[in-house]
């Protein structure tokens, strides 16, 4: 075994100093330690971990995804939709069950046997941890030396690789919704164009706005391309977890959010990740036209769903039904001036503008233009 202390401190000497992830007890002393003493974000799902950290990376962070190998399966979009095209760096740790010949629970016999194939596949460096700490200071540098050249590296960690370390910090939070809107007259339904219109006319020079992949992007895209948009393009669902990621590591700058609804029903427990973090300065608007409508006008199910007392109950500080843009431009700025974590929702028309085009620039020199904004 190595000392989880002196591992950890290993890393923050490396400046890495950002973690999220989901438990394993494979990993559990490394979790507990991060989280006794580091910035450690417990996420829902592997997928969001890697979105948030992908945030905290643009911002400045040097971050560390912690997942078991079974949910390496479930971080597999973002990390060749987001990271990969984006270039957004990850060093992760992923555990080893159901390792060939060491006795392990029936789930885990497939995922054990191809888990550093997956690595392979999805063309990310990777070692087995070493218990020898001399070889894993020499092994920490190399992956140093992978983030600093926008690469992901992860390490993959068998059983009683790390010392007993035991949790501290319990990491409670409460976070509560203080004011909700529900629906009270007829929607006015406004067009994506000119909706993402008055949004991107309310930003300042603190502003950032994070569109979610397909038709959105490409609609801000053709609205204005400046600095501080970033338009995603995959990784569906991940849009308010790179947000979060983002809001939290870059206090100074207000983080806007737009997401339509088939987005946020594929990884809906980043709501809740998102109110018990709570960051004030980040405002997450819905945009929900109940189809997917990049992939053709099929439905979505969110005919069905009241996302204002989700997000309420997910501890949102402000959760607000939007009939119309007049409505939609009071609250953003009342979010601009009051700041609180606040859900904007609004429906809107199905279709989009004719011979709507795609962003010129590839992502990575987006996520590079954006950086520049970010650091000024």
């Amino acid at each position: 075994m190595i000392s989880t202390k002196r591992f950890g401190e290993e890393l923050k000497k490396l400046g890495f100093d950002f973690y999220s992830g989901v438990p394993c007890s494979f990993l559990k002393n490394l979790i507990n330690y991060t989280t006794n003493h580091c910035n450690y974000l417990a996420a829902t799902n592997e997928g969001e971990a890697v979105a948030v950290a992908a945030g905290a990376f643009l911002a400045g962070k040097k971050p560390v995804v912690l997942m078991q190998n079974s949910g390496l399966t479930n971080a597999v979009s973002p990390l060749v939709s987001l990271n990969y095209l984006f270039r957004l760096p990850v060093l992760g740790f992923v555990s080893l069950r159901g390792e060939p010949g060491i006795p392990d629970e029936p789930q885990h016999q497939l995922m054990g046997r191809i888990t550093t194939q997956m690595l392979d596949l999805v063309e990310i460096q990777w070692e087995y941890l070493s218990t020898d700490f001399d070889e894993v200071k020499k092994q920490l540098l190399q992956a140093y030396s992978c983030i600093e050249s926008n690469q992901p590296f992860f390490f993959v960690v068998k059983k009683d690789t790390f010392e007993k370390e035991q949790l501290t910090d319990s990491q409670k939070r409460l976070s509560k919704n203080m004011f909700k809107s529900e629906r009270t007259k007829a929607d006015q339904v406004p067009k994506r164009f000119e909706t993402l219109r008055l949004i991107n006319s309310l930003k300042d020079v603190k502003t950032v706005q994070l569109t979610t992949t397909g038709i959105t992007g490409r609609e801000l895209y053709e609205i204005e391309d400046v600095s501080n948009n970033l338009y995603m393009v995959g990784s569906m669902g991940c849009v308010s977890s790179l947000g979060l990621g983002l809001a939290l590591t870059k206090k100074d700058k207000d983080v806007v959010v737009i997401e339509g609804d088939g987005a946020l029903l594929m990884r809906m427990g980043n709501l809740a990740t998102n109110g018990y973090y709570g960051p004030p300065n980040m405002l997450h608007i819905l945009l929900d036209n109940n189809m997917h409508e990049s992939t053709g006008g099929q439905s979505t199910v969110s005919y069905n769903i009241n996302f204002v007392d989700i997000a309420a109950a997910c501890g949102y500080t402000k959760s607000i039904y939007v009939h119309n843009l007049v409505e939609l431009e009071s609250h953003i700025k009342d979010w601009k001036r009051e700041k609180n974590l606040t859900f904007l929702y609004l429906k809107i028309a199905k279709g989009s503008i004719e011979g709507l085009g795609r962003p010129k620039m590839k992502p990575h020199e987006v996520k590079e233009r954006l950086k520049v904004f970010l650091d000024g």
